[in-house]
């Protein structure tokens, strides 16, 4: 039995000519269409060999509906953002901030003391400040000449 090789040369170079004419389109209005979206809230995290601070941004969010929790090195942040109050009349015009219950978690980068946890709240931003774990800290061993 004989297989018979076919071939479009034409129809594939005008297939991966269009392919690279869609890819070009999406990479111009969404550049970053490949990257894992954000989650809310945006957070910041700095390390030294102390602990480490996570920063939060929850604006109209009050300070009473964040719970914050670490279990070994995950920081798990939940909270709910209000909706705005608005008259029983009124109709929106344009609504693009969001509203509702949300929960991020965060891997961090060693262990951190569950109890010595401090979290402040201004201007929208919260801090929470970790010190890391002593079984955690890197230690330095002196060498002896034997």
């Amino acid at each position: 039995m004989m297989y018979r090789r076919y071939r479009f040369p034409f129809a594939w170079r005008e297939m991966e000519r269009l392919q690279r004419e869609m890819n070009r389109v999406f990479d111009a209005f969404y550049p970053s269409r490949l990257q894992a979206a954000p989650g809310y809230p945006a957070m910041n995290v700095w390390t030294d060999e102390e602990g480490l601070v996570v920063t939060a941004e929850v604006p109209g969010v009050n300070p009473e509906d964040i719970d914050i929790s670490v279990v070994g090195d995950v920081l798990t942040l939940t909270g709910e953002r209000k909706p705005d109050q608005v008259k029983e009349d009124a109709r929106y015009h344009r609504q693009e901030r969001g509203y509702g219950k949300f929960t991020r978690t965060l891997q961090l980068p060693f262990l951190v003391d569950a109890d010595k946890v401090e979290a402040t709240f201004k201007d929208g931003v919260l801090t929470i400040s970790m010190v890391r774990a002593e079984a955690d800290r890197p230690r330095r061993i002196k060498v002896v000449s034997a």
